[in-house]
């Protein structure tokens, strides 16, 4: 076992849990004499220490600013039944939420951080996971996750490893980063499989898709629309797969256009839409930049939607990225009518729920309509977040009317 000794003073965040040890609380690295590196090697299980030797617990070794990813505290080796015992609980508290149920067979599994799995994300769509590693020590670990969702997830038969987005690009990795880990002599997969969320239906491809294939966290939010859209006249802006316009249909909208730049997430809104509901009059989609469509949009909508992408991935992009918020939002709100009801997200794990806040207010004030606050949204139980771990809160969101 490679020992990792922390500097004096630097063991206090793993005292509180925080599940991640920087590179510059580390005095040095201890080696066995019959290791055949020089240095640890990334994705390899490590035990950490404190100034005095005393053991902090284990976890993944990765190069970069984040040295260790915890997987255990106060132990010095993972016990043999680790993966089994956390797959297990995650698995039992989704049973918990009602998440698991004849009519939605979509849920999140594995949250990293927050389900005590640093680095690693599994969906669950019926009967198939789909697992993302974000470290180089949980791709390592790839087959033993596979056999562990199986052997502790009834519905699931089939593993599809999907990280060649996701894992570092500079790592020298072994083994493939896509395809399927347990079932592929079962998969007859080919882009089209249909998933259930709260009773409606949702094409799902894993393959090609955006992520795992789709956004599961803006399932409560999307649930919540729902109950506004009764007789409103609806724009799902960023639409990608259409979630939002399938559940507005469903809540009696007058009509639904939905936007986005892509194509393929037009035609797979299209797919969505038709699924549910057939061929409707009520809904149009539109390929085009949002900006560009928002540039005419005036007084069409009472009901807005602003889902966009990561405005800002990593710290340099925060100045950029509320600014970014601050005129998608000033847009939305000039342009929607009067009473007019807007759902407004940033999915940017950099820019905090207070710093999103501000950049809305900045927006309303800009526009210089009366605005009022109605929900502060954010992600689902199934995405939970380690109270160590405040950096896992990446969903924020606002229900605004506007008068």
């Amino acid at each position: 076992m490679i020992t990792v000794h922390l500097k004096p003073h630097k063991e206090e965040s793993l005292l509180r849990f925080h599940p991640w040890v920087f590179s510059g609380a580390i005095r040095s690295i201890q080696l066995d004499k019959d290791y055949p590196y020089n240095q640890p090697q990334e994705g390899e299980v490590v035990q950490v220490v404190d100034s005095n030797g005393t053991i902090l617990g284990v976890g993944h070794y990765q190069i970069g600013s984040i040295a260790v990813r915890m997987l255990a505290f106060g132990v010095d080796t993972l016990p043999p039944t680790f993966w089994q015992e956390r797959i297990a609980a995650a698995y039992q508290l989704r049973q918990h939420l009602s998440l698991i149920r004849p009519d939605n067979n979509t849920y999140r599994l594995i949250h990293g951080e927050g389900d005590g799995l640093p680095g690693l994300i599994v969906d669950v769509y019926a009967d198939t996971a789909v697992v993302q590693a974000h470290s180089v020590g949980m791709h390592c670990s790839r087959e033993t996750i596979a056999q562990a969702i199986v052997e502790n997830v009834p519905q699931v038969t089939k593993v599809y490893y999907k990280s060649d987005d996701t894992l570092p690009h500079k790592a020298p990795i072994s083994g493939e980063r896509v395809g399927y880990l347990i079932g592929e002599e079962n998969a007859d997969f080919n882009g089209d499989f249909w998933a259930k969320e709260n009773g409606l239906e949702f094409r799902i491809d894993w393959l090609r898709g955006q992520k795992t294939g789709f956004f599961i966290d803006q399932r409560d939010n999307r649930a919540l629309l729902e109950h506004y859209a009764q007789g409103r006249d609806v724009l799902n802006m960023f639409c990608y797969t259409g979630g939002f316009s399938v559940y507005a249909l469903r809540g009696g909208a007058n009509k639904v256009h939905s936007v986005d730049v892509s194509q393929k997430a037009i035609d797979l809104v299209k797919s969505n839409v038709e699924k549910n509901f057939g061929k409707t009059p009520q809904h149009e989609a539109f390929a085009q930049e949002a900006f560009a469509y928002m540039a005419n949009m005036q007084d069409k909508y009472d009901l807005i939607v602003l889902d966009p992408p990561a405005f800002a991935k990593h710290r340099d992009a925060i100045k950029n990225a509320l600014r970014g918020y601050q005129r998608l939002n000033a847009r939305g709100i000039q342009c929607i009518r009067p009473g007019g009801i807007l759902f407004t997200f940033s999915c940017s794990q950099a820019i905090d729920k207070e710093m999103f806040r501000l950049a809305v207010f900045s927006a309303a004030a800009q526009v210089g309509r009366r605005v009022r606050i109605l929900h502060q949204l954010h992600q689902p139980a199934d995405h939970p977040i380690n109270i160590y771990h405040p950096e896992g809160e990446y969903l924020k969101g606002l229900v605004l009317q506007v008068e």
